[in-house]
């Protein structure tokens, strides 16, 4: 059984695909080809963003908007302290100072409440500026932008919407990367979107962004002039054989695959609902089920459950052992544990089980049932 079943998926897309490679290879375009503009104009059309701007991968996607933003030395940037560690490191390598906020254990989102009490400790103590709210759509569904927006607005700080897992998820029909003052997404391979390799695009709705990122991800190229440098940028660009394979991948994501992932959630949780805590989807909500992350009782019933797991040929992950505020990375911080109660109790217990657009009834199943014969044992 697998994890993310990319196999299963390339089959079923294969016509296309290999068609789309095909074109490239026949064309000899292979970077900023016309696959590229192609997908660009579809996901902003999706996201109902004027602009999209692909590039190498969503941690740069992330690291150009702070740059766009003119982020750096002396500012706060507000990240969730339960996420992958891009999420993070992009503050951070533009000279900005990260500061984690704990989670809503319900949705494992950014928790507003916390937020809002971690903007006013920084505004306290004096030494940073408060400036970005990294707003993580984790393990599929948006955050809660309604209250996040309404804080923003409070302290006068732009939100990045870091979809990055999020792709497909929406609020009330509105899609991710239709949030915040800018977008991102990655298409990582074991993203709702993913390519064969590594890639990322940015949103923005106004024009002088659009041409700025450009510009910056072409290592500050001039707009008429590509060998007039006039900022310094980054190498940093999807290449038109990836969005060749992602164009007819997006195009099942909306027709069927964002049903049948639905469909599979939906089985794990009527299997699973009462022996463990399952995922929370809000109300008007809908997420892209980048993972299905049930929580057990502690870390020795999570550590032996995933043991068993294994046995019985069962893969499954731990996203994550560790917040933010406990990477090595930023040890010297000195972040207190008494600020995040709800990211030290999910890590202990949250454990990934396999999901997947073409996860089967009978695997999904032999899922659930293996893992309460382990619980009722």
């Amino acid at each position: 059984m697998e994890f993310h079943d990319l196999k299963a998926q390339y089959l079923a897309l294969k016509t296309d695909i290999d068609q789309g490679i095909a074109d490239v290879i026949g064309k000899g375009h292979f970077i900023l080809g016309e696959q590229v503009t192609q997908l660009e104009e579809e996901l902003a059309k999706d996201a109902q963003r004027k602009h999209c701007v692909s590039c190498a991968n969503g941690t740069d996607a992330l690291v150009l908007l702070m740059m766009l933003w003119g982020i750096g030395a002396g500012d706060a940037v507000f990240v969730p302290n339960f996420t992958y560690f891009a999420s993070a490191v992009c503050a951070a390598t533009v000279g900005a100072s990260v500061i984690p906020v704990d989670i809503d254990p319900a949705t494992f989102n950014i928790c507003p409440d916390a937020l809002e009490a971690a903007i006013e400790r920084t505004i306290s103590v004096g030494v940073l500026r408060p400036r970005v709210i990294i707003a993580v759509d984790l393990f599929g569904q948006p955050a809660n932008y309604a209250r996040i927006d309404q804080i923003a607005k409070k302290y006068e700080l732009l939100v990045l919407e870091d979809a990055a897992q999020g792709y497909g998820g929406s609020i009330h029909g509105k899609q991710a990367c239709a949030f915040g003052d800018g977008a991102i997404t990655s298409f990582f391979p074991a993203k709702p979107l993913g390519c064969y390799g590594d890639g990322g695009a940015i949103f923005v709705d106004s024009d002088e962004e659009d041409a700025l990122l450009r510009s910056l991800r072409s290592n500050g190229r001039g707009i008429t002039d590509k060998y007039d440098n006039q900022r310094f940028g980054m190498n940093s660009r999807l290449d038109t054989m990836q969005a060749a394979i992602l164009l007819p991948k997006l195009h099942a994501l909306r027709q069927y695959e964002l049903d049948a992932l639905d469909a599979a959630a939906a089985r794990y949780t009527k299997a699973l609902s009462g022996d463990v805590i399952v995922p929370t989807v809000l109300s008007g909500y809908r997420s892209s089920w980048a993972q299905y992350s049930i929580l057990l009782k502690d870390a020795p019933q999570r550590n032996a459950a995933q043991a068993y797991l294994k046995q019985q040929g069962i893969p499954t992950m731990i996203y994550y052992p560790r917040g933010i505020h406990q990477q090595t990375a930023f040890i010297d911080q000195h972040f207190s544990d008494a600020h995040y109660p709800n990211t030290l109790s999910v890590c202990e217990r949250v454990l990934a089980l396999p999901m997947h657009p073409y996860l089967t009834e009978q695997d999904s199943a032999c899922v659930s049932n293996t893992l309460l014969d382990f619980l009722r044992r």
